[in-house]
């Protein structure tokens, strides 16, 4: 039996590193082109790609994920929200650095795995860096645990409780969506809610739920 589960370790992570090679070509085109995601609401996203195709998704009555990276203009935050479009879960992020941007686009989890370790940043340490991940493109990108206060080479690092949430939650059909836009003032209300607790949540999340927030104005077609 263990024998077994490592063969199925090795070929997860096989996948990763060779996945540019067993990927069809169109399939490759498509992930790594780069989209613009603009939130319209809790569930709503308008997805333009640099291509100039430009489209509207609902992911309403399936659970996903969103992303609002930690860059200016978005919020730093990651949120888990379920098929009835509740937001149960927020945790503080940590995305890619410069040169290492996080691509955003709307993906969906490839596969998961509960230890792994990163060959080409490996920890100094020696100890595993990438545990608890989600992997969402071929090209190594992952939410996995890690310090939401280190910026990653194109990751999104989750503190332990969040990770652990999230990697028992989710599983292939999740969707993520990863945006350079703010996501918060959707997401206000389910954070306000009574007993509602962010354990994972920064004190910065309490601070704004204290403030009169404007409806925002977004404009598709920027």
């Amino acid at each position: 039996m263990n024998i077994i589960k490592s063969l199925l370790v090795i070929l997860l992570f096989t996948q990763v590193i060779f996945a540019n090679e067993n990927v069809p070509k169109t399939e490759q085109k498509q992930l790594n082109r780069a989209s613009n995601v603009t939130p319209l609401s809790k569930t709503k996203f308008w997805v333009k790609r640099d291509s100039g195709e430009e489209y509207e998704m609902d992911l309403l009555g399936q659970n996903f994920i969103v992303v609002s990276l930690r860059e200016k203009g978005a919020d730093g935050l990651l949120y888990a929200v379920d098929k009835d479009g509740l937001v149960w879960w927020t945790s503080e992020i940590a995305s890619g650095r410069k040169g290492h941007e996080t691509p955003s686009s709307i993906y969906h989890v490839l596969f998961k795995t509960e230890k792994h370790s990163s060959k080409e940043n490996p920890s100094p340490s020696g100890r595993n860096n990438m545990d608890l991940s989600l992997w969402f493109t071929y090209q190594g990108h992952a939410i996995h645990l890690g310090n939401p206060n280190a910026p990653s080479h194109g990751c999104i690092h989750v503190g332990r409780k969040g990770a652990r949430a999230l990697f028992d939650w989710a599983n292939e059909k999740t969707r993520i969506v990863i945006t350079r836009k703010h996501y918060l003032p959707f997401a206000r209300k389910d954070l306000a809610r009574d007993g509602y607790k962010p354990t994972d949540g920064p004190k910065r999340i309490q601070n704004y739920l204290k403030t009169i927030i404007k409806n925002e104005t977004v404009k598709v077609n920027d």
